[in-house]
């Protein structure tokens, strides 16, 4: 953004400085020269005294009216106002310099982070105060910026691979495809329709994540305890193909405020996550909700190996795929549970993931509890 050059802030305070001296030292012979002429006649007068010799009068005594004090008043107060306003700027001056100091520290770190580089630091010395509450807040945005991009970067990374690998598989069986016209089209469609059912998945899921970390979306009461039984038994038919038992259960009047779009695709990814994560066969997963004065609570349990807590700890990140299984045992995207964290993020809730006691994986999602109507 462009803008006219103004004063600077140093000098509009050294100026505010003067002007203060100024009006206070104005004030100050203001007062000093109303007292003293009001025990000075209006003309000059001569008083005669007594000689204690002889009787006779002796010299008069000069008194002197006000024209004679303001004229040797005078001189000496705008003498003394001139110091005053070069007192003032001249400290003014370097008084704002030490008081915008931490100012101008801040700001050379807001330049260097406008170029590119938020590892810099403002990192102000001192106690506290409002401008090192401002550098310590500065400093903390910094953090928190650097860690997104960083984020955003490895995550853009990540994705970038994840969809050239379809991409790459499809240009391949068309190259083999062409090289062999007897090949059976029928085959190549049908394996071709998988790429690309996969290429589609991950990229809506990338739309989901990049709308939940936006916010962009309408905010209404959901009930959270619905939205689990809508997922329960939409998922039913994929945990019976897989030997899971599938149980919900919960408090009604679960209620949250946001989207329910995106809550049920909250509640959807992890479901789904805990029936794909389970054992290779049977195995249980258990949804739970719960309402409290603090909040709602959906609890998604599933039986499972053991988990390491250094993995447990990396399960949220993007493109990872629980214990190390490939592909083809479960054939998602590997953004279930970052979709997830995502939009309970934007919902301003918490989710954490815990180790199972006995094997398997315990989410747990606290959402604010909607207000009563």
């Amino acid at each position: 953004m462009t803008r006219e050059r103004g004063l600077s802030v140093r000098l509009k305070l050294t100026l505010s400085y003067a002007g203060l001296v100024m009006v206070a030292g104005v004030g100050l012979i203001s007062v000093v020269l109303v007292f003293l002429l009001r025990y000075v006649p209006a003309e000059a007068v001569l008083v005669p005294t007594p000689d204690d010799s002889g009787g006779r009068p002796g010299p008069a005594l000069f008194v002197p009216g006000r024209s004679d004090l303001w004229d040797a008043f005078a001189p000496k107060a705008l003498l003394m106002l001139g110091l005053l306003l070069v007192f003032g700027l001249v400290g003014g001056w370097f008084l704002a310099r030490r008081m915008l100091a931490p100012l101008t520290r801040i700001t050379d770190a807001a330049r260097v982070a406008a170029d590119g580089t938020l590892s810099h630091r403002v990192r102000l010395p001192g106690r506290r105060d409002e401008l090192r509450d401002l550098a310590d807040a500065f400093d903390t945005m910094l953090e928190r910026l650097e860690a997104q991009v960083a984020e955003q970067r490895r995550f853009a990374a990540n994705a970038s691979h994840e969809l050239r690998t379809p991409l790459a598989v499809t240009q391949a069986m068309l190259a083999v495809a062409e090289q062999d016209p007897d090949r059976d089209v029928g085959a190549l469609l049908a394996r071709l329709r998988v790429v690309n059912t996969r290429a589609v998945d991950l990229t809506e899921a990338l739309l989901v994540l990049s709308r939940a970390d936006q916010g962009a979306f309408a905010r209404e009461r959901v009930d959270l305890s619905l939205l689990a039984e809508d997922a329960v038994e939409t998922l039913l038919p994929l945990a019976e193909q897989r030997q899971v038992a599938l149980e919900g259960a919960g408090d009604a009047g679960a209620t949250t405020i946001g989207s329910p779009a995106l809550l049920l695709q909250l509640t959807t990814n992890l479901v789904h996550n805990a029936i794909v994560h389970n054992l290779p066969t049977g195995g249980d997963v258990r949804v739970t909700t719960a309402a409290s004065p603090l909040g709602v609570t959906l609890l998604v349990e599933n039986t499972c190996d053991d988990l390491p807590p250094g993995l447990v700890a990396t399960l949220a990140e993007p493109f990872q795929r629980g214990n190390g299984r490939s592909r083809a045992d479960h054939p998602g995207v590997g953004l279930g549970l970052a979709i997830a964290t995502s939009i309970v993020r934007a919902h301003r809730g918490t989710l954490a993931l815990a180790p199972r006691p006995g094997g398997g994986l315990t989410v747990t999602v606290r959402l604010p509890r909607a207000g009563e109507p």
